[in-house]
């Protein structure tokens, strides 16, 4: 772009790297790049600061699929929670939005939904991870919380027929959520009434 060619290159390369972030346009990045031009230098090395410790420290934990600093996240390391249970998502965001709520279960994060559209196969979610899981014993429920969409619903269902096999309750959270929606994007009371609501799940 023309105008970036008047700026400093560390300032181009900042501008560059916002427009990349999710929900950031070029005006949006330009406001962002300017405040932190001026803005003062120790808060601009607490903001590195943080960005390099995530770069270096965040990863999947190894049992659900959340975000963690070591090998397992604090929801799976939290003695309290109700180890009967196991809610499945599709991303770690999903986790943050139910957790606003009353449950106060495990999770376990796909990581993404089937969409034969995009090619993501059950190979590309961490099905199998969740089914060695439940393998494990232990287990009495697992709560279907993929988001109300065409893709979300496919996913359930194929979740919901590799487990029939399992002595569990398979159930789906109650749909009061928008059709197409987003789970993270849902408002507390919504969240806690889909869950509340959930249904058993019946599959051939």
């Amino acid at each position: 772009m023309r105008d970036l060619q008047v700026l400093p290159e560390a300032v181009s390369k900042l501008l560059t790297s916002l427009t990349k972030l999710p929900g950031i346009g070029p005006k949006s990045a330009q406001r962002i790049a300017f405040y932190l031009v001026k803005a003062p230098r120790e808060e601009i090395q607490l903001f590195y600061q943080a960005l390099k410790e995530v770069g270096e420290k965040i990863k999947h934990c190894s049992i659900c699929g959340f975000y963690a600093e070591g090998e397992v996240c604090k929801i799976c390391q939290d003695a309290s929670r109700d180890r009967s249970t196991i809610c499945v998502v599709e991303k770690p965001q999903d986790v943050i939005a139910l957790e606003r709520t009353s449950y106060r279960g495990l999770y376990h994060v796909l990581q993404g939904s089937l969409s034969p559209l995009s090619g993501k196969t059950p190979q590309d979610l961490s099905i199998e991870e969740l089914l060695q899981r439940i393998q494990k014993g232990n287990i009495k429920e697992v709560i279907l919380a993929t988001s109300p969409s065409v893709d979300g619903e496919v996913t359930a269902l194929f979740i919901a027929r590799k487990l029939r096999t399992f002595p569990i309750k398979i159930s789906i959270v109650a749909r009061g959520l928008p059709l197409g929606g987003d789970l993270e994007l849902a408002d507390e009371l919504t969240l806690a009434q889909a869950l509340e609501g959930r249904k058993e799940l019946h599959v051939d």
